[in-house]
């Protein structure tokens, strides 16, 4: 039996009203859905002393907490990331490995694609999309800067990007301290493009090797239904917690990077000029 290669768009199943309700939407509709009812389980059946699915769940949340901390170094921090980088890592793992349930991308519905008609399946995995992926990605790194301004200040913060008060501060001390300012000026603009650069990388990493997966099981299974797909299938799911792991441990970076109290910014020009004047 042969499959149809999976688009690079995600293919709509149905409209609401001018809405577009695409397959991989319908997967990360799940996914929130799965997560609001086990919210509302643990919320409605937490004890003082753990059992079940409360005390998997305070596991879970615990490991995480130690990989956070490991990073911030600080349990305040770790507490005020957690929701984030917890929720990232929860959300994309779990989309990633309900992609893996038999059904999907191979049920359907026959609907009229480019003027042929077409088994579009009903399921697609989340992160297949890159609208899905380049969104948590933008979320990521927003996030990051509207810590970091809440952290350290407004204008502290912006100073990490635009450095004119540098150069207007440079001009009283004369000579290097000019030089200095403009090339730190200059670096700051660069900074601006590594934030752009930030979110590509996030976005494309998740959904080139999610898409990539896709495409290795839909051909295996075209070729041998049975039994060989299935180590392959077992290597999507570390595949899966890889990728959670990265997109999470590298917002967490972010947010970390973007909180820290700044060193030497400022007192850079301040720090050179007595040498310049020696």
């Amino acid at each position: 039996m042969m499959f149809a290669l999976p688009p690079l768009v995600a293919e709509p199943i149905f409209h609401l009203g001018n809405f577009a309700v695409t397959n991989t939407y319908i997967n990360s509709c799940l996914a929130v859905v799965f997560f609001f009812i086990m919210g509302l389980i643990l919320r409605n059946k937490t004890a003082l002393i753990p059992r079940g699915i409360q005390n998997v769940a305070e596991g879970i949340l615990e490991f995480i907490l130690g990989y956070v901390d490991g990073v911030t170094k600080d349990r305040k921090k770790s507490l005020k990331f957690l929701p984030i980088v917890g929720g990232l890592f929860l959300f994309i793992l779990f989309s990633n490995w309900i992609g893996l349930v038999p059904g999907t991308g191979s049920i359907g519905r026959h609907l009229l694609v480019e003027g042929h008609m077409e088994l579009v399946p009903l399921f697609r995995p989340a992160n297949t999309d890159l609208n899905m992926t380049l969104a948590m990605a933008v979320f990521a790194v927003a996030a990051s800067h509207i810590l970091g301004i809440m952290a350290i200040g407004f204008f502290r913060y912006a100073n990490k990007f635009i450095k004119l008060g540098d150069i207007v501060k440079s001009f009283s001390k004369g000579g290097i301290s000019i030089m200095v300012a403009f090339i730190e000026f200059a670096v700051g603009l660069i900074e601006i493009f590594s934030e752009v650069a930030k979110v590509v990388s996030l976005s494309l990493r998740l959904f080139g090797n999610v898409f990539a997966g896709e495409v290795l099981l839909t051909v295996l299974a075209s070729l041998i239904a049975f039994l060989v797909p299935l180590p392959f299938m077992f290597l999507e799911l570390l595949v899966g917690l890889v990728q959670a792991t990265v997109f999470a441990m590298l917002t967490l970076v972010y947010l970390t990077m973007a909180t820290a109290p700044l060193h030497g910014h400022d007192s850079n020009v301040e720090t050179l000029a007595p040498e310049n004047a020696h």
